[in-house]
Formats: structure tokens, sequence, C-alpha cells
């Protein structure tokens, strides 16, 4: 798509996992509650069941491409502990694999010259949602921590159990995923929020605690920030 000056797009609660890889130009994308620039050779990776919005930076065009998935709330997203938000990423075989899929749909010739076509579509976003981790420490910190997401973790503690220091693990979760490590703690957290509201009864309360948050109060306040919409209005 290229994107002139004024566009923009919104939506309160999109139906899956989200990814966007930035040809040509930049733009805008609302993750993790706040403003992320999506320059030229970047991607962005949302989960789904959040607000999505992106617009156009002033002043610029924006050449971008994007892949959109449909996903219950039942089933396990191809956003992962160890997911970036964002990154690095040529998009220019995703974009020509979306471009020759559409080609495919509108010839209606072969289903399965399609369905070749959505696997390399497949390959590629996977490519970027779940790389393959040059840091296994970092991937044994995640792994551990998503199970224990009811903690009280704080940098430090976070930097012991990776056998880092704090900067050192904040270079390495800010290069390999987009976020510093307690921001990462934040979505892993309101990951687990989402899918326990969605698929059980427990009061908020009872789920703010399972996720580390003493306070419902505050809990509700982050849950609204990073996923669009209050803990009440999720279920």
């Amino acid at each position: 798509m290229h994107a002139k000056e004024g566009f923009s797009v919104s939506r309160a609660h999109q139906s899956g996992t989200f990814m966007l890889a930035s040809l040509e130009g930049e733009g805008i994308v609302l993750a993790d509650g706040r403003w992320k620039k999506v320059k030229a050779g970047q991607a962005c990776l949302l989960p789904p069941f959040v607000a999505n919005s992106l617009k156009v930076v002033d002043g610029q065009d924006w050449k971008f491409c994007w892949v959109r998935y449909i996903e219950s709330k039942a089933c396990k997203p191809i956003v992962s502990e160890v997911s970036p938000v964002s990154g690095d990423f040529n998009g220019e075989p995703l974009a020509s694999s979306i471009l020759g899929l559409i080609a495919e749909c509108q010839a209606e010739l072969s289903p399965a010259a399609t369905h070749l076509w959505v696997e390399l579509i497949q390959h590629y976003v996977l490519s970027f949602a779940q790389p393959h981790q040059k840091d296994d420490r970092l991937w044994k910190l995640w792994h551990k921590v998503e199970k224990h997401l009811g903690d009280d973790w704080s940098l430090h503690g976070l930097a012991h159990d990776a056998k880092l220091s704090e900067e050192h693990l904040r270079r390495l979760c800010q290069k390999q995923l987009g976020r510093s490590p307690m921001q990462h703690l934040t979505f892993l957290r309101m990951q687990r929020a989402s899918h326990l509201l969605s698929s059980g009864s427990d009061k908020i309360e009872v789920v703010a605690k399972a996720v580390g948050y003493d306070s419902a109060f505050h809990f509700s306040n982050v849950f609204a920030k990073w996923v669009g919409c209050r803990p009440s209005e999720h279920r």
C-alpha cells in the first residue's frame, strides 16, 4: 500500500495478530500504549485483540504491506514470549508474496498454488515473530518469567536470573524485542491477563493478582493503556 499524508486507520479490537512491514518512507503505529515510529526496512508486530492504529507521519509518503490474522481467543497466537514488537526486517519478499497471492486469487486457477503463496507469507511472518534466538540467556529468561508472571519481578531480579548486568539486559532486550525489560514484562502480563479475562470468569482482582498486581485499580489502568479497553470490557 502507498499511503499519503493524512492517511490513518484505527481498529478498537483487531481480530488477530497484525504484522506491518515498512518498505519506503515511515509512519507511526500504536503499540504497547504509545506511538512507535516504523521506518523503511523495519517491521512491527501486534498481538491479537488489542487496539490497532497507524498513520502517516506529516510530510511523508509511506509504502508498506501488512498481514492480518483471524484468531480465536482459545487458540495459541503467533506472538510468543520472545516475539519482538518492532525491529529490522526486509519486507520486499513479503510484499512480493502478498502480491502473488492476490494475483493467484484473482485468477482463480489453482487452489494448490494459492496454498503455496499463503505458506510463503506465513514463513516470512514467522521469521520475524519467532526468530532464532542468538542469545539463549534471553530466551530462557522470558520462558521462565512467562511461567511466573505473578511474581514480584524487578529489573535487578530479571538481570540476576539472566546472569547479565542490568544495562546489558536492557540493550539486549531493546535490540531483539524492541522493548525494555520492564516493558516486555508488562507486555507478557497483559497478554496473560487478556487470556484469563476472555476465557474465564474470575474477578478482576483475582486476574490482577495472577499477573503480579496487588492493586486492581492500577492493573485496570495499565490494561487500558496497553490493550485499549478496560478489563471489564474485554470479557
